[in-house]
């Protein structure tokens, strides 16, 4: 049982290493800062963040480096889509 453990611990810190060396290509060097940021505030949401940042990478959608602005608007978007509540009146 622990070793079933100790394998998919490794399998997700493989993981982890892939997607930060990724990330650290596509993002400039403000951008990565700023990511860190949000890592030390709000560590589940940062790392959500880099995941779908990966997978946008993998799929092609990223054509070039993001910048610290461009960040803070695709964070700002994913805030807006957070903060949707349904009403039932």
């Amino acid at each position: 049982m622990n070793e079933i453990n100790l394998d998919e611990l490794r399998k997700q810190e493989e993981m982890l290493a892939q997607v930060r060396a990724v990330l650290s290509k596509i993002l400039t060097k403000e951008a990565r800062s700023r990511l860190g940021n949000l890592r030390a505030a709000k560590p589940e949401f940062a790392t959500q963040i880099e995941l779908q940042l990966f997978q946008l990478y993998q799929q092609g959608r990223i054509p070039n480096k993001i910048t610290d602005q461009d960040l803070k608007e695709i964070l700002k978007q994913i805030q807006k889509k957070r903060n949707t509540k349904i009403r039932y009146m």
